[in-house]
């Protein structure tokens, strides 16, 4: 999916996401293009539609697996006593497509890659709005993810789904969204990852959203003062 429609659809009635095509990226240079893997092309992707041409834009990627499948290449390479390679290793950490994103548009403004659990979309808010408190005017955020791959995927506690969206956020003005937390409980097994579930609720018109993760209860509101 990728208009603004069909994700329209989608959140009235979400369906399990599928991977599609691989997202071209075709505004950045083809040598770092080159570099990036499926995860990486969505995040790349949607942060280009997001903010455009503008710079000096503060970032925020945020990942609770990242670059998973490239970590378990480099795992099996050390199982097998086999050098690691500088590059893959460069690009299974989790400021990958953050690095990306700033060297192929010359763009010195700070950028933050973070993953924290079932929360990570959450402390990613915090950060932003913690930038956008002092003092800088908007903060692109990019949350993507991907189903955790074998060995790994015995461990979901989701219904994983590849996904990838970008805010430009900037200081509240009219129709507010407010998060807060306070502690809470783990979490039970949920229908979809805690991003979709974010996501649907800003496309959405429900008053509020409430979600268990990383042992805290948050609480997505609009309106609220």
């Amino acid at each position: 999916m990728a208009t603004r429609t069909q994700w329209a659809d989608w959140a009235r009635e979400p369906w399990p996401l599928m991977a599609g095509p691989e997202p071209k990226v075709a505004a950045m240079p083809a040598m770092l293009r080159r570099r990036a893997g499926f995860l990486g092309r969505m995040a790349l992707e949607v942060a280009y539609e997001c903010i455009g041409q503008d710079a000096d834009v503060p970032t925020v990627f945020c990942s609770r697996h990242g670059e998973v499948e490239r970590s378990i290449a480099l795992l099996r390479d050390l199982a097998r006593g086999e050098p690691l390679s500088p590059t893959a290793f460069g690009l299974a950490v989790h400021n990958a497509s953050a690095g990306l994103f700033s060297i192929a548009r010359a763009d010195r403004a700070n950028h933050v890659a973070l993953a924290a659990g079932g929360a990570t979309l959450e402390h990613a808010v915090i950060e932003a709005c913690g930038q956008l408190a002092d003092g800088a005017p908007m903060v692109l955020l990019v949350a993507c993810d991907m189903p955790l791959p074998a060995p790994y995927e015995a461990f979901e506690d989701c219904a994983e789904q590849p996904f990838a969206f970008a805010w430009a956020m900037v200081p509240a003005a009219a129709q507010p969204m407010r998060l807060s937390w306070q502690a809470g409980v783990d979490a039970m097994p949920a229908p979809m990852p805690g991003g979709l579930e974010v996501l649907r609720f800003q496309l959405g018109a429900d008053a509020a959203l409430v979600r268990d993760a990383l042992g805290k209860r948050w609480t997505w509101s609009r309106d609220a003062d």
